[in-house]
């Protein structure tokens, strides 16, 4: 431990993608525990499409971060110090914390890691704290899969969509995935058993999907919005289901967003449209930690860690989200 914090802090509110002034990156005190509270020494930092959300001072479903304040974040680390019963020293903790190298934090805020045996630190940080649950409480409760239907998931090469994906073949659906490029595509049906995966860049792609989907589409796992799902909503079938989970494809637009062309779709076919936030789910977390670690023992679910080094490169790292550079999930290794 050193007697230096570095912390980023968010400076102003982004316009478009978020540029190298966005955030500042400062040098402070490590802040000292009080009764209650412990000390974190941050090993990695969970990257995600919703920091971009909290910059912005728009209606979300948590209060948007301050100007002037640590950017937040989702994190893992080594206690410390603690003056808390409910953890000691030494312990793996995560939860919602800030983008520094030291934090406080409390058993309000965050909880021991589970960490099955063969699960690394890094893998139960990624998989178990929140794509995990994201994707499999967005599928079997929002989505309700039946065997030998046919889901489409996109980001598919992403955290949750890879996982969604996976949990849809579990419950012998056929799968296919959308993802930004032909080698994110090889490896969702090569290394993950996709059914099929389609570029979602291709100029043809309500063609392409109909070809994948020749009896249509039953479940659509939307974490993208925008085009994709127009796309998307032309091959449903009657009674579909779409959990939204993610609209990545607006989240740095600057001006507003026009609604899907094809909306009509939804009365048509009687489609179910539902936003989900995982944290409605947290009290559930403990059956989908459960089997997310069944499944990986069975060797069912892999997990893919796209790990950067350094909290320092946090800003341009979270750009790959953006920009399609990543395949799994992005995290900062911190120490």
């Amino acid at each position: 431990m050193t007697d230096v914090n570095r912390v980023w802090r968010l400076r102003k509110r982004p316009t478009g993608m978020i540029d190298n002034d966005t955030l500042s990156f400062d040098r402070e005190a490590v802040p000292q525990p009080g009764e209650g509270q412990f000390l974190v020494r941050v090993n990695y930092l969970s990257l995600d499409p919703t920091n971009r959300v909290w910059m912005s001072d728009m209606e979300q479903y948590m209060p948007p971060v301050a100007l002037g304040d640590a950017m937040r974040g989702v994190v893992c680390g080594t206690v410390l110090e603690s003056r808390s019963p409910a953890v000691a020293a030494g312990e793996i903790v995560s939860g919602l914390g800030v983008w520094a190298d030291y934090q406080l934090g409390s058993p309000a805020t965050f909880h021991k890691l589970a960490s099955p045996q063969g699960v690394s630190t890094a893998e139960a940080f990624g998989l178990f704290t929140g794509a995990g649950p994201t994707a499999y409480f967005g599928l079997l409760d929002v989505g309700k899969p039946r065997a030998g239907e046919t889901v489409v998931v996109s980001a598919a090469a992403g955290a949750v969509g890879s996982i969604v994906g996976q949990i849809a073949r579990i419950k012998e659906c056929r799968v296919v995935g959308l993802a930004g490029s032909d080698k994110k595509c090889r490896w969702l049906v090569e290394e993950l058993g996709f059914d099929a995966a389609i570029d979602h860049k291709r100029p043809d792609l309500p063609l392409a999907l109909h070809r994948a989907c020749p009896d249509g589409v039953d479940v659509y796992f939307d974490n993208v919005g925008g085009e994709v799902l127009d796309a998307c909503l032309q091959q449903m079938n009657l009674n579909g289901r779409i959990p939204t989970c993610g609209l990545i494809s607006q989240y740095n637009a600057t001006a507003a967003v026009p609604g899907p062309k094809n909306y009509a779709s939804i009365l048509v076919k009687r489609l179910t449209v539902q936003g989900f936030i995982v944290l409605d789910y947290v009290p559930r977390y403990p059956e989908a930690i459960g089997a997310l670690s069944d499944w990986m023992r069975q060797g069912k679910l892999k997990f893919r860690v796209d790990l950067r080094e350094g909290l320092e490169n946090a800003v341009s790292a979270l750009r790959m989200l953006f920009t399609g550079e990543n395949t799994g999930k992005l995290m900062i290794h911190v120490r």
